[in-house]
Order: structure tokens, then sequence, then C-alpha cells
């Protein structure tokens, strides 16, 4: 839907104005959740305050994520940002084996090995989307530049027989 909005014809959003109409509804859709599940569960709790430095350090870091988000899906595509986000999975789960010493089991490999396929299969077609684009492009060029050079020989000889013909008439 982000995508659609940043790119279709006749409406042209920026990732800025983008958020302003989205996050309002963002908000919304998900304060019902918290307040059915979330904060009865908090109220109960003896130790739970609301910490407003907390609140709004994570409320930037939501923002800026939202706007790298839009940013990447304005210029890139929505699937490109999935791409990112498996990425982004991987170097977390790699963060968390090696430092945190967290165990991975050999189906969670073969995960990883599927999705690290897919993500080499994607770049793969992007790539030789992009080649055969600039192949294209370089052919229309070169047809382009051979049609201007016959244009231009025809139309000096055009030029001279016209002339012959009102010289001998």
């Amino acid at each position: 839907m982000i995508q659609i909005l940043l790119t279709s014809k006749g409406i042209s959003l920026n990732p800025i104005t983008s958020l302003y109409y989205v996050a309002p509804s963002c908000l919304l859709f998900l304060s019902i959740p918290w307040l059915l599940v979330e904060f009865p569960v908090l109220r109960q709790s003896s130790s739970f305050r609301l910490d407003f430095t907390v609140f709004g350090t994570n409320s930037l870091c939501a923002f800026a994520l939202n706007l790298a988000v839009f940013l990447l899906v304005g210029k890139t595509s929505a699937l490109t940002m999935n791409v990112a986000g498996v990425v982004k999975d991987w170097l977390l789960i790699a963060f968390s084996w090696s430092v945190i010493k967290d165990t991975v089991t050999p189906v969670n490999l073969l995960e990883y090995g599927l999705a690290f396929l897919g993500v080499a299969f994607y770049n793969h077609s992007k790539l030789q989307a992009l080649k055969a684009k600039e192949a294209q492009k370089k052919a229309q060029q070169q047809t382009d530049e051979e049609s201007g050079k016959l244009l231009g020989e025809s139309g000096g000889g055009g030029d001279s027989l016209g002339k012959k013909g009102d010289a001998q008439a």
C-alpha cells in the first residue's frame, strides 16, 4: 500500500507526507489491541510506571524507522524492503548466535539457507533485468544514431536532386 501511495500517478506524496497521513491510523489501530490486551496486564503489575524518556526515545526511533521504510519503498519497491528485512533477520540471528550464544538447530539452518537462495535468486533476476534494460537502451541509441545518419544522407541527396530539377526546369 505504501508503494502505491508513493509511486502512483496523480498522487505525489513524499515519504514525510505519507507518514503524516499513515501514522494516525496506525496509532488508532495499534492502540485498540494495546488497551484491550496489554494495558490490563501492565496495570496489574505493581512495577509499571510510564517513563517519558524511554517512551520519547522509542517514539523517535520508530519515526526514524518508518521514515527509512518509506524512503526505501519510494526509491525501490516493497519487495526490496522485504528482502532487506530478511537480511536484517540474518544479521540479528548471526549476532544472537555469535555473541549471546543462542542455539541454532539444523532446521533453522535449512530455513536460513532457503531464504538465502530466495534472496540470491531475487538479486540475480534483478541484475539480469537491469542488464537487459541497459542492452535494450544501448540498441535503441544505436538505432537512433543510424537512422539519424541515414536521414542526414538522404536529406542532403534530396536537396541536391531538387536543385538540379529546379535548374533544369
